[in-house]
């Protein structure tokens, strides 16, 4: 939290003194967006008309209200009609400020029900690689699904097939009836595994059975073009990517994220679970 905000007060009965949340990203993003150029933001969990949301609070100059006040959906994002249309409110602070706010419906959810929230089980993966730059990978990706798009079957979503080995190689190719093509990267690092953290000795575990196997033995994933490039977006924290492969099945990508104020601290991981199309 630390790394999010400058200052946080949170008090709650739960142990650990948490309060989980479940809220929908678009209106959050919006409200993101509402305070890129402002001066000042504050965030705080609240009621309305007896229902939780967070309301957030933007001061801004009023040469960037125009872009800043964008009103949010009247469209219940969690799929019901317990939420009400959502209100945009300005008011005028100084002569050159004002004042937005804009409120994110939430859920408050037991603790109970978050020990039900659990992440997807995956077998142990075949490959481990460490990607190149995210946005780099971004860049490429989209180009190759746009080459897609144009091709006879643009009404279909595009789907990439990434592949990796375990000899520090990763290879993106996109195929089409019309476009067959690929970029490959080498002299990537395959992270040593900490067998304390093994279910199965070393030697026994399928990455080193996929290394023993040489440089041609690949783990592929396929995934849809645009559902990817909204994944690799996560590259603008710039920390280090270790994507796991479980070939033919899914890809698991941990994204390590260092805490600029504090090097002394661990990294925060932000953990991304991709499903394999099939062929």
């Amino acid at each position: 939290m630390d790394l999010i905000f400058q200052g946080h007060h949170i008090q709650s009965a739960e142990s650990h003194n948490t309060i989980n949340l479940e809220l929908p990203l678009q209106p959050l993003q919006r409200a993101l967006k509402s305070a890129l150029n402002s001066i000042s933001a504050s965030l705080r969990l609240t009621k309305k008309d007896g229902l939780p949301i967070l309301s957030m609070t933007i001061t801004t100059t009023t040469s960037n209200v125009s872009s800043a006040a964008v009103k949010l959906s009247s469209e219940d994002p969690f799929g019901d009609d317990v939420f009400e249309q959502e209100h945009l409110e300005t008011s005028l602070r100084r002569e050159h400020e004002k004042i937005i706010t804009q409120d994110i419906p939430v859920r408050v959810l037991h603790p109970v029900t978050v020990e039900t929230i659990m992440q997807p089980r995956v077998r142990e993966p075949d490959v481990h690689i460490q990607l190149p730059p995210l946005l780099q990978l971004k860049a490429i990706s989209d180009r190759f699904t746009k080459l897609a798009l144009t091709g006879a079957n643009s009404s279909k979503a595009p789907k990439l097939e990434l592949s990796a080995n375990m000899h520090g190689s990763l290879r993106l190719r996109i195929a089409t009836e019309t476009t067959d093509i690929c970029s490959v990267w080498s002299n990537l690092e395959n992270p040593e595994l900490d067998p304390l953290q093994l279910e199965r000795p070393v030697e026994e575990h399928p990455s080193t059975k996929f290394r023993e196997k040489g440089p041609g033995r690949w783990a592929t994933v396929r995934v849809d073009g645009r559902d990817w490039s909204r994944v690799l977006s996560v590259g603008r924290l710039e920390g280090r990517v270790i994507a796991c492969f479980a070939d033919d099945h899914a890809l698991i990508l941990y994204v390590y994220v260092p805490h600029y104020d504090d090097a002394t601290e661990d990294e925060s991981v932000v953990t991304y679970y991709v499903q394999s199309y099939s062929r």
